[in-house]
């Protein structure tokens, strides 16, 4: 994960400039802008530390080794669910609370309970039924 660590690492002083250029360009008058950079530059710090901290624990992978073969990247790359419904179902909340914001605050309320749902769904899902471990 050295790549991706030295990536999200070095984006970090780079939203710290911009967001401070930016500032200064709008006299500090316009709240959102340089904001929204500090707090990019804050989320890419944190992810940088988390991979730097994973991949130290994890150990070198094989696209990290400059003489790895391309079989010892093969194999399980995780655990997902290709016939759960419940990320579609979580997106369409997702989408009904955006439209809520545009639309009817009170839509929002509906998104977010739908949300609920589909979250307890999602996490249990091997817990029940068929697919249960």
């Amino acid at each position: 994960m050295r790549i991706e660590t030295k990536l999200f690492t070095y984006l970090t002083p780079f939203f710290l400039l911009v967001g401070t250029v930016y500032g200064f360009l709008v006299d500090w008058m316009e709240p959102v802008g340089f904001l929204a950079l500090y707090l990019t530059a804050g989320l890419s710090g944190m992810i940088g530390f988390y991979l730097g901290f994973t991949g130290k624990r994890v150990g070198d992978r094989p696209e990290d080794r400059l003489d790895a073969e391309i079989h010892e990247g093969s194999g399980e790359q995780g655990h997902f669910s290709p016939w759960s419904w419940w990320p579609l179902v979580l997106g369409l909340s997702a989408a009904t609370c955006f439209a809520g914001l545009a639309v009817g605050f009170w839509i929002t309320y509906i998104g977010v309970g739908l949300a609920a749902i589909a979250l307890i769904g999602w996490v249990y899902e091997y817990s029940r039924g068929y697919h249960a471990h």
